[in-house]
């Protein structure tokens, strides 16, 4: 039973190292080699625990009723595996990151397709070495100089001299 427990719960230690950042190495290590340590113990121990041998313990002990008492009282002995309750938790969580990584994707190939854009314009554009004041303003039109702002730059107006 102990060995069909590890086996249901195995972790891909591979893809979990690939993820693992360099400076938590030292801390992913330990968790590894925590794991195979309790892993290693679990499949050491029987399937079911020892059977008690009552006869013998009764031949022993010299109270009378006193074995009895025990052995009742420990096939009466149910012991509750425990309860998994943060399995839930931690799927909902993957879902939200799964959702949050989606939403990623789609924001970056938006992102993608706009800096392709942009390429493309660099790619098909005059040459700066050939290009007019008249290119540049087409082609960069936040280069335009405001007149209304700035009439009389780069001069200076006589009045301010």
């Amino acid at each position: 039973m102990a060995a069909r427990r590890v086996a249901l719960k195995a972790v891909d230690w591979v893809a979990f190292a690939e993820r693992v950042p360099p400076n938590q190495k030292g801390m992913f290590n330990a968790l590894k080699s925590r794991s195979d340590a309790i892993s290693a113990k679990m499949t050491t121990l029987p399937e079911s625990p020892a059977v008690i041998d009552w006869s013998f313990y009764k031949s022993a002990v010299a109270k009378a009723g006193m074995v009895d008492d025990f052995e009742k009282k420990f096939k009466a002995l149910q012991i509750p595996a425990p309860v998994d309750t943060h399995t839930a938790a931690i799927d909902g969580q993957e879902v939200e990151s799964n959702k949050g990584a989606q939403a990623y994707i789609e924001a970056s190939k938006a992102r993608i397709a706009q800096y392709e854009q942009e390429l493309a314009k660099f790619q098909n554009m005059i040459p700066f070495d050939q290009m007019t004041i008249e290119d540049l303003n087409d082609t960069f039109p936040e280069t335009k100089l405001d007149k209304v702002k700035y009439p009389y730059w780069p001069h200076k107006p006589i009045a301010d001299l």
